[in-house]
């Protein structure tokens, strides 16, 4: 099995990116699932129904959230309907939606994808290694699960290192979110689970954490109120990862970092090179 994980989307740069990019990429690598954080794809926070279903149509089999889950009001209702959008497993009890989905693969393989948000430097919620230990069991991987996708939204890359080796051999892939800046850090762990710290961003680079520079630089310079950040408007770039995963096993037998579009050096699998 080939997988896809897409980086946090961020406006519309993002969303074009994207939109333009996957269906040509399912096709051409030959992807069995995609997953994508799109927590950040309406304006930069948060994300609608209308963008949720493009994410969708555009070849996306699951879309994950994070700390900005609720900035547009609407997904509080429209998550009770949309079961492939999943907002971090370790909410209070009687939050709206789910915090994993089980998916089916275009080859047919059923994939759980977990969301869970870490603590530190974060909103206070529930403990996330509890609530992966929860969705994992309910679903183990090689007997109801034929690949586990965890995606592990935190700030800390403490936590984030924690969490792979907390899941080593029990999931497919533990990838970080949050941050929206790559990291280089991509392998395997000992138990045979792929992990990179950071996934990075869908959006546009020449940015900070896809936000137009200038109100970010001025509060750093500043410390005052000021504008609302806006998304850069710029091209878009791909940030993610890609795993080939063990049909037998459900454990990863490689991985890359996946990085398509300007401002970054540009890597992909070896499946699509040449």
């Amino acid at each position: 099995m080939r997988f896809l994980f897409l980086g946090d989307i961020v406006g519309r740069p993002g969303r074009i990116a994207v939109q333009d990019r996957l269906p040509r990429l399912r096709d051409q690598w030959k992807l069995d699932c995609v997953v994508i954080n799109g927590e950040n794809a309406a304006g930069g926070f948060g994300i609608t129904e209308a963008i949720c279903d493009e994410l969708i149509a555009a070849g996306a089999d699951a879309v994950t959230l994070g700390n900005h889950s609720w900035d547009q009001r609407e997904a509080l209702v429209f998550i009770e309907r949309q079961d492939r959008l999943v907002r971090p497993a370790n909410y209070p009890k009687g939050t709206p939606g789910r915090g994993a989905t089980v998916v089916e693969a275009r080859n047919g393989a059923r994939v759980l994808v977990v969301n869970v948000m870490g603590r530190i430097f974060m909103e206070a919620l529930d403990d996330p290694f509890a609530a992966m230990e929860r969705e994992l069991s309910a679903c183990p991987l090689g007997e109801v699960a034929d690949a586990v996708i965890v995606d592990f939204h935190a700030e800390a890359t403490s936590e984030k290192q924690a969490a792979g080796y907390f899941l080593d051999g029990r999931a497919s892939l533990v990838v970080g979110t949050h941050t929206h800046v790559p990291t280089s850090d991509t392998r395997i762990l000992p138990g045979g689970t792929a992990y990179q710290s950071d996934a990075g961003m869908c959006g546009d680079y020449d940015s900070i954490l896809g936000m137009q520079k200038e109100e970010p630089v001025r509060r750093f310079l500043q410390k005052t109120p000021g504008a609302r950040l806006e998304p850069a408007t710029g091209e878009g770039s791909l940030s993610g990862v890609a795993v080939e995963i063990d049909d037998a096993t459900g454990l990863a037998k490689a991985v890359w970092p996946v990085r398509l579009g300007p401002h970054l050096s540009e890597a992909v699998p070896p499946w699509a090179q040449g």
